[in-house]
């Protein structure tokens, strides 16, 4: 009995700090990438307001003699940007059920995590699309090349979270997911909450503040 409790306690690799090893490299991972779009997001303002052609995010454009609409679609990203932060509490109630070990709640609310996730990078390759064909590429002004890079790398890191949780839902569907095992997917959860707070700054800098 002695030995199984001792094998339980050598699993989690705590650190000198108390905390697993794999939690300190993820929070670590974290905080620089936190450094990293703090520096996506610090250029997009910089140059913000400073194109000499458009288009521009709040304001109407000449292309080729006609004027056009301003590019922002906020409706439907304000629509996206909703599902992501509610997948952020269904992440949240899927650990939940892996640390009590009900399965279908697990299987259930990791599904609707990725559902959400889903439909933001989507509604981003749309926008993305949607841009190109009414004359913004990535070289078109200031706004564009730093709207495409803050964007899209973001849009990148959902991206890969959205392989790591569906990762985790295979093994969990498979049914290798034990409540002693939940901090796989406690990591991933982090990750994707550090996901989801980078776009509550970048979705009001971008789209809402003119």
């Amino acid at each position: 009995m002695a030995d199984t409790a001792h094998a339980q306690v050598d699993e989690h690799h705590y650190t000198a700090t108390g905390i697993d090893h794999r939690k300190l490299a993820i929070w670590t991972f974290i905080a620089s990438e936190c450094m990293f779009f703090a520096s996506l997001i610090g250029t997009y303002l910089v140059y913000k307001g400073r194109d000499v052609s458009g288009p521009r995010p709040h304001t109407e454009w000449l292309l080729n003699g006609r004027m056009q609409e301003q590019i922002l679609e906020i409706p439907l990203v304000t629509f996206g940007t909703s599902l992501l932060l509610f997948s952020s509490f269904f992440v949240v109630l899927a650990l939940s059920g892996a640390q009590r070990g009900n399965r279908k709640a697990l299987i259930g609310w990791l599904c609707a995590t990725i559902f959400c996730g889903i439909f933001f990078v989507g509604m981003q390759v749309f926008e993305f699309t949607h841009f190109y064909h009414r004359g913004m590429g990535y070289t078109t002004n200031l706004f564009a090349s730093t709207f495409y890079t803050l964007t899209g790398f973001h849009g990148t890191h959902v991206t890969l979270g959205l392989i790591w949780l569906t990762t985790v839902l295979v093994v969990a569907l498979r049914g290798k997911l034990p409540p002693e095992k939940s901090l796989n997917l406690e990591i991933a959860a982090l990750y994707w909450h550090f996901v989801d707070v980078v776009w509550i700054v970048i979705f009001p800098v971008v789209y809402l503040i003119r």
